[in-house]
Order: C-alpha cells, then sequence, then structure tokens
C-alpha cells in the first residue's frame, strides 16, 4: 500500500480481522463477515522511516493501542468494499500523520490603518451604550 511519496507498506504488515456488522441488512445479515478491522504496528514497522517514526507516533498517540493503529469499517455491506475503505483511511491517517509541521509564524505589528478602526469601532458602541442611559449630557 502506498502512502504518498513518503513511504510504502507491505501487505504483510497489514493484519485484517472481519465480523458481522451492526445495523440493517436483510437477510444475509446474520451470515456476512463484512466488518473489517485492519492492524497496523505503527512503532515496530521496518517500512517507516526512522526520521517519520517519531512524527507519525506523536501525531497518532491518542489512537494507538501499545504501537498499533487500528481502523474498522463497516459503512459498506460487502466486505472487499469495506476493506477498501479502510485502507484508504489507513492511507490517509499515516499521510496526514507523517506531513511535516507547519512553519511557525512571524508575528507582525498591528498596521496604523487597522488601529484607527479598531479605535473608531469602540468609540461607536461607547456612544451607543452611553445613549442607552436615561439621561441627556450636554
Amino acid at each position: 500500500m502506498v502512502v504518498g511519496s513518503r513511504f510504502v507498506i507491505p501487505e504483510a504488515e497489514l493484519s485484517e480481522r472481519f465480523s458481522r456488522s451492526s445495523g440493517p441488512g436483510g437477510q444475509g445479515v446474520n451470515t456476512t463477515d463484512s466488518r473489517v478491522e485492519l492492524s497496523f504496528d505503527v512503532a515496530a514497522s521496518p517500512s517507516i522511516p526512522d526520521h517519520l517514526r517519531e512524527r507519525v507516533l506523536a501525531a497518532l498517540a491518542s489512537r494507538l493501542v501499545d504501537g498499533v493503529l487500528t481502523i474498522a469499517a463497516s459503512e459498506h455491506r460487502s466486505q472487499l468494499q469495506n476493506r477498501e475503505a479502510a485502507r484508504g483511511r489507513l492511507a490517509n491517517l499515516l499521510l496526514d500523520a507523517s506531513a511535516p509541521p507547519p512553519p511557525k509564524r512571524r508575528p507582525t505589528k498591528p498596521s496604523r490603518g487597522s488601529k484607527e478602526r479598531r479605535l473608531a469601532s469602540k468609540k461607536r458602541r461607547s456612544d451607543v451604550k452611553r445613549g442607552r442611559s436615561g439621561r441627556f449630557e450636554d
């Protein structure tokens, strides 16, 4: 399975479990194992380069159980479609997790015009609130 241009995961590293899906499905619902649980050991995988492994583990920390990422797919009624959906989701997760962090924001000062607009809007708001009081000022 190709994960962008960053790395490739061989099929041997993926393990699948099948079970019965919940929800409607007609007469075949009790006999077909269409739900797919796809597991991938992120921590021990030799396919993920070492420079990306720490980034991926940190990004997916909340989803990992003992370094293993598990994805369940049961939105389709056929096992094959659920297998493809789970693999697609795994590829997207790994691609997003291995993306480099965005560049740091360079702080800038507010422009003179933005300061003037802010102060003018504060003055207008102040006038509105002063006008709500029951007394008149000269």
